[in-house]
């Protein structure tokens, strides 16, 4: 097993909760662990901007159904770790580190916000964020926390009932990265990230200019969620978004405008930790039809209910 990997790099507070309290900063001791990033950020390989978009073959082209794992059993050679995520002794912030750091990579949703009387706006990346239907389009964001000590980006899209929802590009990575910041109420992360705000159709905040794809959207429902290990405190909630309007940077857009190209886009992703993950390279795979499998003869022997050990 390996020991405390990533530890190191373990934040309180990814883009789900940017906007955390800087108690919880404290509870996992980021600003203590990287107290000399610059030193190792330095010692790093520079940023290949080389690196385009491309594909590959699968690992193996070749697999057939039943095979199972492409690794020659090597997988089924490793041990499991069982874990109980209310043991005694395991705080919950056990679990957050665990959480981000398996469910990878996480899409990040750029949320802008405006406050109901218009007087601020709010800019924060949220890596709790999916898009979960299509007709009509919805998008779930996740905050930490609850609705009584909600931070900007929730209170403005519970009041007003609208933000946007931006892809985070390469191209704008650490201004992204930048609205993270634990500025007081009232600062707008937009002058600090030094990004540019683009006018809405459906919504008055604004969208990021410099964003490959961006939604506008309108809150579908809220849900609050409670602790597990502590009864009666609110740890989270989650926000439905239905999505209104698109925009699409052109040079992005194929002719039918329902395809976008990941080499624009160039998306980043969340990974545990502060990590960041990038996507330049990806494979393909039909999905299989079960009669063409059972004509070629690959189901032979394969048709069952249940396999050995279930």
């Amino acid at each position: 097993m390996t020991a405390n990997f990533g530890d190191h790099e373990q934040k309180p507070n990814d883009s789900s909760g940017a906007e955390h309290s800087h108690d919880a900063e404290r509870t996992v001791g980021r600003s203590k662990a990287f107290s000399n990033f610059a030193k190792v950020q330095s010692s790093r390989p520079d940023w290949r901007h080389e690196e385009s978009w491309h594909f590959t073959k699968t690992i193996d082209p070749d697999w057939k159904l039943g095979r199972g794992a492409n690794d020659g059993g090597e997988s089924l050679k490793k041990k499991h770790v069982e874990i109980d995520p209310y043991e005694d002794g395991r705080p919950a912030v056990f679990n957050y580190k665990l959480l981000i750091s398996a469910i990878i990579p996480r899409p990040i949703g750029f949320v802008s916000t405006m406050s109901k009387d218009g007087r601020s706006t709010n800019l924060a990346p949220f890596s709790y964020t999916q898009v979960i239907n299509h007709d009509p389009p919805l998008f779930t964001i996740g905050f930490a926390g609850g609705f009584s000590n909600a931070k900007d980006t929730l209170a403005n899209l519970v009041d007003t009932k609208e933000c946007t929802i931006n892809i985070v590009s390469e191209h704008f990575l650490e201004a992204a990265n930048a609205s993270s910041i634990n500025a007081p109420h009232g600062v707008s992360e937009w002058a600090l990230c030094g990004l540019t705000p683009a006018p809405c159709t459906d919504v008055k905040c604004s969208r990021v200019k410099e964003a490959v794809f961006s939604v506008e959207g309108k809150l579908f429902s809220t849900q609050e969620f409670e602790s597990r290990a502590t009864p009666g405190k609110k740890t989270g909630v989650l926000a439905i978004v239905e999505g209104t309007r698109f925009w699409v940077r052109e040079d992005a857009l194929n002719e039918d405008r329902n395809l976008i190209d990941p080499a624009v886009l160039r998306p980043m992703s969340r990974l545990g930790g502060i990590m960041y993950g990038r996507t330049v390279e990806g494979c393909e795979l039909p999905r299989p039809d079960y009669e063409e499998k059972k004509k070629e003869g690959e189901t032979d022997g394969l048709i069952k209910e249940k396999v050995e050990g279930q």
